[in-house]
């Protein structure tokens, strides 16, 4: 598993889903308690479309949480050292090594064109970069668009909310849907095939983000949009209209925000009725991904092909 260094000297493992002469790069951006190799349905969706996915265990989480901790499962979710900023930072810092393992990507590409007897490959235009985060990640991607907005040409965030008192549910999550199972994550899905595996993973934990993150840094999830971000940078949600931890209200007040207070033109939410929180894991799974991948393809075009070399 690869990894990169954090500014405070912690190893993230990440993964990475590569396909030839990509339409554009999607970084994952995963939730609390969970990891990134939960997602690799949601890559082999994009793989097949022409998209390179790759996604991070954050601070904490999976891979990077077991070298973190020494290997104690019990200490999963917790982010250490830094604490959240430290976690923002690590998943911005993420972006740059895409950016440079997408250059060398299409370096050794272009290297054997050149090989084959091919004519020198034109100057090639960076490939567009995707932040998808789904939850947390979700919340995460919301304080780095606030920052790096020209980072990114496209973002997307699924299971989120407007981040602010009323908007964000920090209860029980389960509390409306305790009594349809026994596993406690019966709010993730309407399909019980998704808690089951979530509560059988060495990898997951359902310690609440409270107490994972300790009051300072559940304080620090709050916040709003910022003003002025590009207006040209579109933005698509997804939600489950039974998610408690925003759901359809919460999401109408983000597009607010982001249309009015940041001046976006390009923000589409597309709501699911009855499906939970997790949209990518629900029954209904393949339209969300169809309707993902939709919506990427009409925002970014699809790559000029190389001409054929001469014999």
């Amino acid at each position: 598993m690869p990894t990169f260094t954090d500014e405070y000297g912690v190893p993230i493992v990440y993964y990475a889903w590569p396909v030839d002469n990509p339409r554009a790069i999607v970084q994952l951006v995963h939730g609390v308690g969970e990891h990134a190799l939960r997602y690799r349905q949601v890559a082999r969706a994009l793989n097949a479309a022409g998209y390179s996915v790759y996604a991070d265990d954050h601070r904490g989480h999976g891979q990077t949480g077991m070298l973190q901790h020494g290997g104690d499962a019990g200490q999963l979710g917790r982010l250490g050292v830094g604490g959240l900023r430290a976690a923002v930072a690590a998943v911005h810092a993420f972006t740059g090594v895409i950016r440079q393992a997408a250059l060398q990507q299409a370096e050794a590409h272009d290297a054997e064109v050149n090989d084959a007897g091919a004519q020198d490959a034109p100057g090639r235009s960076p490939v567009p970069l995707v932040l998808v985060g789904h939850s947390w990640g979700s919340f995460m991607v919301q304080m780095i668009l606030n920052r790096y907005p020209e980072d990114y040409q496209a973002v997307v965030l699924t299971g989120t909310a407007y981040r602010w008192p009323g908007f964000l549910e920090s209860g029980d999550l389960n509390r409306r849907h305790k009594h349809l199972g026994t596993t406690g994550a019966e709010w993730l899905s309407r399909d019980p095939a998704v808690a089951g595996a979530f509560v059988a993973d060495p990898l997951t934990t359902s310690v609440p983000l409270a107490k994972l993150f300790g009051l300072r840094d559940a304080v620090r999830i709050l916040g709003r949009p910022a003003r002025r971000l590009p207006a040209e940078l579109p933005l698509l949600i997804q939600v489950g209209g039974d998610d408690p931890v925003g759901g359809e209200r919460s999401a109408q007040k983000l597009v607010a925000a982001y249309t009015r207070r940041s001046g976006l033109r390009d923000v589409r939410l597309i709501v699911y009725p009855g499906a939970r929180h997790e949209v990518f894991n629900e029954v209904n799974r393949d339209e969300v991904l169809a309707d993902l991948v939709t919506w990427l393809d009409s925002h970014l075009p699809a790559p000029a092909q190389a001409a054929a070399a001469d014999d």
